[in-house]
C-alpha cells in the first residue's frame, strides 16, 4: 500500500525573491509578508541573508520575535555564507526561535567548478581546509539549538566532481546537517541530460548517505531556477522521480534573472497530481491553498508585477470572455477550469469583449441590476459591441453599463447650439426624444445660461429636476483640450449622474445634464425591483 509523504514548502521570497532586481521591499512590507506566509501555512521562511547589512539583519530578527509569539508558524531560515562572523550573526538573528526548535541555518558552498573559482579563489582547492570550515560552521550552529540546512551552490553543474560533491555532503550530514538542498543554481538542468541531470545526481547521493547513515533522518531539498522554463518540470521530477521531500521557492515565480520556481503552481501541482498517480507515489502538502490569492497579490503590488495570463493566481486564470466559454460557464462554473478558483481565493469573472455573447451580456446588466430580456439581448450585445467597436481587449463593466444606458436613453442628441444675446441664452437642440425626431427651443432667465436654459426644458420629460452639484475640468492641456462636465441631478430622493465631453464648455455641461437625466429615466423603467431579483 502507497502511503502518502509530506512535501515541506521552502518559501525563499524574502530572501532569493528580493535579489532580483526591483523586487526589494521595505521593512514593513518584509513583516507583512511574513505574515502572509504564515497564514498560507508554509513550512520554511526564508527571511533573509541577515550578515548582509543591519536591515536585513533587523527584518530576520523581527521575523523571528513575531514567530515566537505564535503558537503556530513556519521555521525562519536565514543564508550564510562560510564565514565565522557571519555564522554567528545569523544564529543571534534567529535566536528567539531556537527554544521552539523552529529556528534554522542555511549555509551553502559552491561545489561547480566555474562557480568556485569565481567565488572562492585559492580556496577551492584547499579541500582539506574546506572540509574543516564547514564542520566547524555546522557544529557551531548546532550546538546553538539551531537546525542545518547545507546547500552545494551549483549542484546541477558540478560536471565530474561528483566525489568531492559527496565528501561535502558527508562532511554536512557528519557534523549534524539534516537538510541537503540541491539546486539547480543557473536554471540550465534537464532530463535529456540522462545521468548528468541533476535529479538522477541526487538519487546516487541520497542513496550513498543512506548506507552511510543508516540512522539519519535526511530530508532532501531542490531548488530551482527558470531559465529555460524548466523550474517546474525539474523540481516536480525531483520528486516524484528522485528523494525530494522539501521544495525552494517564491511565490509568483520571482527571482534572480528569470525566477524561481512559482510555489503556487507546486503546490497546486501535488493537489492536483500527487495522488492517485501512475508513478504510484502519494506527496501532499499542509498549505492553506485558500490564501494562495492573498500573497500572490501581495507579492505583484509591493515587489514584482504579475502577467495577467500567469498561472493559478494571474488575473486572468479564472478570467473569461469568448462567447462559447461564457455560455457554457455560466450553466456549469468548472465547464473551462482545470480546478475551482476558489481553492485559490479566486471567483471565476468575465471580461465582456468582441467575441462575448448575448447571456455573457444579459449577466452583466441582471447583475447590476437592471433588466435585459431574451428576445432583445441580441440586439443590446451589438450595440454595445458597436458603442465600442476599437476596445478589442475588452470592457469594464462601469464602461458596458454606459453602453447599456446609451441602448436605452430615450433622449439622443445630434446637435447642440446656443447664443447668448444680451442676458438671455438661447438654445437649439435637435435628436431623438422617445422614438421621435424633433428640436427643443429654449430661453434661459435673464443673467441665466445655456444649461439652465435646457434645464427647464428637460422638466418636461422628467419633473422636477433638482441640479445638486456641478464641476467641469479640461483633460488636457492647451487650447483645444476637452472638457469634461460632471453633473449631479435629484429626482424623487435618488442621485443621478451624467458625464459630458467637449472641447466647448457649455456643450459638455448641456451633454452632462442629458446623460443625467436619461439615466434617471432608464433606472425608473428598467430597474429591476429589489423584491424581484435573484437572491
Amino acid at each position: 500500500m502507497t502511503t502518502s509523504k509530506q512535501v515541506y514548502i521552502f518559501d525563499t521570497t524574502l530572501r532569493d525573491g528580493q535579489q532580483c532586481p526591483g523586487a526589494g521591499m521595505s521593512f514593513e512590507q518584509n513583516l507583512e509578508y511574513a505574515k502572509l506566509a504564515s497564514q498560507v501555512n508554509i513550512d520554511i521562511l526564508e527571511a533573509g541573508f541577515p550578515a548582509a547589512s543591519a536591515e536585513d539583519y533587523k527584518i530576520v530578527e523581527s521575523i523571528s520575535q513575531m514567530y515566537a509569539q505564535m503558537e503556530n508558524s513556519p521555521k525562519v531560515a536565514a543564508l550564510c555564507q562560510m564565514r565565522e562572523e557571519q555564522v554567528i550573526t545569523t544564529i543571534e538573528s534567529l535566536k528567539s526561535l531556537i527554544p521552539s526548535g523552529r529556528a534554522r541555518m542555511h549555509v551553502y558552498l559552491p561545489v561547480d567548478p566555474e562557480l568556485m573559482q569565481a567565488s572562492l579563489g585559492s580556496y577551492a582547492n584547499n579541500h582539506e581546509q574546506i572540509h574543516k570550515d564547514l564542520h566547524k560552521y555546522i557544529t557551531m550552529a548546532i550546538d546553538a539549538g539551531c537546525e542545518v540546512e547545507f546547500s552545494p551552490e551549483g549542484y546541477s553543474r558540478m560536471g565530474d566532481t561528483f566525489d568531492f560533491v559527496t565528501d561535502v555532503i558527508d562532511t554536512a550530514i557528519k557534523a549534524g546537517a539534516t537538510i541537503i538542498n540541491c539546486p539547480d543554481t543557473i536554471g540550465g538542468a534537464c532530463y535529456l541530460q540522462g545521468e548528468d541531470f541533476f535529479v538522477n545526481k541526487m538519487k546516487r547521493h541520497a542513496q550513498i548517505m543512506n548506507e552511510r547513515y543508516p540512522d539519519k533522518d535526511i530530508i532532501w531539498s531542490a531548488h530551482c531556477h527558470n531559465d529555460y522554463g524548466l523550474a517546474l518540470t525539474n523540481t516536480m521530477t525531483s520528486i516524484f522521480d528522485g528523494p525530494v521531500t522539501q521544495i525552494e521557492g517564491c511565490f509568483n515565480g520571482i527571482g534572480e534573472r528569470a525566477g524561481n520556481v512559482s510555489l503556487e503552481q507546486c503546490i497546486m501541482y501535488l493537489k492536483a497530481f500527487g495522488y492517485n498517480n501512475s508513478l504510484g507515489k502519494n506527496f501532499h502538502t499542509t498549505t492553506k491553498t485558500a490564501h494562495i490569492k492573498d500573497i500572490s497579490d501581495f507579492v505583484a503590488t509591493h515587489m514584482l508585477p504579475r502577467q495577467a495570463h500567469w498561472p493559478i493566481s494571474g488575473e486572468n486564470a479564472a478570467r473569461h470572455t469568448s462567447g462559447g466559454h461564457t455560455n457554457a460557464i455560466l450553466k456549469n462554473p468548472q465547464a473551462y477550469q482545470p480546478f475551482d478558483p476558489k481553492e485559490v481565493g479566486k471567483e471565476i469573472s468575465f471580461v465582456f469583449g468582441p467575441l462575448s455573447g448575448s447571456n455573457h451580456a444579459q449577466s452583466i446588466i441582471n447583475e447590476h441590476g437592471y433588466a435585459c430580456e431574451n428576445n432583445e439581448k441580441i440586439a443590446v450585445t451589438q450595440f454595445i459591441k458597436d458603442y465600442f467597436s476599437n476596445r478589442r481587449k475588452g470592457l469594464t463593466d462601469a464602461e458596458f453599463m454606459q453602453a447599456y444606458f446609451a441602448y436605452r436613453s430615450p433622449i439622443k442628441i445630434n446637435t447642440y447650439k446656443y447664443r447668448k444675446r444680451a442676458e438671455i441664452t438661447e438654445i437649439c437642440i435637435e435628436g431623438i426624444f422617445n422614438g421621435e425626431e424633433m428640436s427643443i427651443n429654449a430661453k434661459s432667465k435673464v443673467g441665466g445660461t445655456a444649461l439652465t436654459a435646457l434645464h427647464h426644458a428637460l422638466e418636461n420629460y422628467l419633473s422636477p429636476i433638482s441640479i445638486e452639484s456641478f464641476r467641469s475640468q479640461s483633460k488636457d492641456k492647451g487650447e483645444e483640450a476637452l472638457s469634461i462636465s460632471s453633473i449631479s441631478i435629484s429626482y424623487d430622493n435618488e442621485l443621478y449622474t451624467g458625464i459630458g465631453e467637449d472641447i466647448d464648455i457649455e456643450v459638455s455641461a448641456l451633454k452632462a445634464l442629458v446623460n443625467a437625466v436619461n439615466r434617471a429615466i432608464v433606472h425608473l423603467n428598467f430597474a429591476i425591483p429589489v423584491n424581484k431579483k435573484a437572491v
